[in-house]
C-alpha cells in the first residue's frame, strides 16, 4: 500500500468527530432501550445500525491512516483512539442485546443508572472530539470523563453487591445482571480509554 504525500489531515477530526457523533448516538439509544424495555421504542436492530456504522467509521480511519504519510499527531495514538471509540459502541451493542437474549423482563434500576451516566461521559467526550482540531476545551471534557467513569464505578461496585447480597435470587438471575453490568461497564471504561489518549495528544502537542 503507497503513502500518499499530500496531507488530508482535516480528513482525521472529520472521522473522529463522527465516530464520537455516533458513539453519543449509541449511548443515547441504548438509554431509551434500557429506560423503556421490554416496550422499548428503541429496537435491538436500532442499536446494531449504530454499531455497523461506527464499525465503517472505524474502517475509514485506519485505512486513511495506513495510506497517510503525514498525520495530525503520532499514528499509534490515532489506532488507539479510533479502536477505543469503537469499543465504546461495541459494548453498549453488546449491553443491549444480553437484555432479549437473556430473556429480561424489566431493568433493573442500576443498569438503568449505568446508561445515564454513560450518556453523561460520551456527551464530554463527543465535545473533546468535535474541538480536537483546536484543542478548545478539551481538557474540562476529558476531566468530566473521567468523573463520570468514576461514578460508573461506584454504581457498579453496588449493583453486583446487591446481586450477591440477598440469597434469595436465582443464581441465574444474578448471572445475567453481572454480565448487562460488566458489559455497560466496559463501555464507560473505554470512553476512559479515549479519553486518556486524548490527554495525551493534547499534551504531546501543547
Amino acid at each position: 500500500m503507497r503513502l500518499a504525500l499530500v496531507p488530508r489531515t482535516s480528513e482525521f477530526y472529520d472521522l473522529f468527530a463522527r465516530a464520537g457523533a455516533n458513539a453519543l448516538e449509541a449511548a443515547r439509544k441504548a438509554e431509551v432501550r434500557f429506560r423503556e424495555f421490554p416496550s422499548s421504542s428503541v429496537s435491538q436492530a436500532d442499536i446494531k445500525a449504530i454499531e455497523t456504522a461506527g464499525d465503517s467509521i472505524t474502517h475509514d480511519l485506519i485505512q486513511l491512516l495506513n495510506t497517510q504519510y503525514v498525520t495530525p499527531f503520532d499514528r499509534e495514538d490515532i489506532y488507539d483512539l479510533a479502536t477505543a471509540l469503537d469499543d465504546v459502541v461495541d459494548h453498549i451493542d453488546e449491553a443491549c442485546d444480553l437484555l432479549e437474549l437473556y430473556g429480561v423482563e424489566q431493568p433493573a434500576r442500576q443498569a438503568v443508572e449505568q446508561c445515564r451516566i454513560l450518556v453523561f461521559a460520551v456527551e464530554h467526550l463527543e465535545s473533546a472530539l468535535r474541538n480536537l482540531k483546536g484543542f478548545k476545551g478539551v481538557q474540562a471534557a476529558l476531566v468530566e470523563v473521567k468523573r463520570m467513569e468514576d461514578d460508573g464505578d461506584r454504581v457498579v461496585r453496588a449493583a453486583i453487591a446487591d446481586l450477591f447480597r440477598d440469597s434469595r435470587i436465582d443464581p441465574l438471575v444474578v448471572i445475567r445482571w453481572k454480565d448487562i453490568y460488566e458489559a455497560l461497564e466496559a463501555a464507560l471504561d473505554s470512553c476512559e480509554t479515549a479519553a486518556n489518549v486524548l490527554g495525551n495528544v493534547v499534551v504531546k502537542n501543547a
